[in-house]
């Protein structure tokens, strides 16, 4: 069912609650996986998935349509999913440092992860990165959206995001060249 089809069901509130139900089949596991990548604890990922479609719920309605449905829901969870590091980080006055620390060990008993190290390694080099870049970096690489995509799920401009992209990925080789 394509995106037009979901709204055009989701204004009809005798198919709201079916039109939102495939929305979040459709598009449920591509948020939680952005989450992932941004917060790196399954659980927490979990939580924010579900509070990015509790306010997709409530706010559908007001979709104007400007963007496409995907941009605007990886908006949602982006700022999400930042909002929590930056909580998390005021909350328990933890240096970055030991954000990235904490992240870093969570990684290291993930499942997901467990037996390549390769990958280990890139996501501990990505957690060295600014949330912001992260995201960028994230979207770009893992999610192949174009950089105009991008720009509307940040609000950046697209010269400022391939600068971001470019920094990002120029520490990363950084990280993994020093860690060899």
């Amino acid at each position: 069912m394509s995106d037009e089809e979901l709204l055009a069901l989701f204004e009809n509130p005798e198919t709201r609650s079916n039109a939102f139900n495939h929305l979040v089949r459709k598009y449920q596991q591509k948020v939680y996986w952005l989450i992932r990548k941004m917060v790196v604890d399954h659980d927490d990922a979990n939580d924010l998935t579900q509070e990015v479609f509790i306010k997709t719920w409530k706010a559908l309605d007001k979709f104007r349509g400007d963007s496409k449905l995907y941009t605007w829901l990886y908006r949602v969870a982006s700022n999400e999913a930042i909002n929590f590091l930056n909580k998390k980080k005021r909350r328990f006055f933890i240096p970055l440092h030991d954000v990235e620390n904490e992240l870093s060990e969570k990684l290291e008993s993930d499942p997901e992860l467990s037996g390549d190290a390769i990958q280990l390694k890139l996501q501990k080099a990505l957690l060295k990165l600014p949330e912001k870049q992260r995201l960028v970096f994230n979207l770009k690489y893992y999610e192949e959206l174009p950089y105009d995509e991008i720009a509307e799920i940040t609000g950046t401009s697209v010269g400022a995001l391939k600068a971001s992209y470019h920094w990002a990925t120029k520490k990363i080789e950084d990280y993994l060249n020093d860690t060899d």
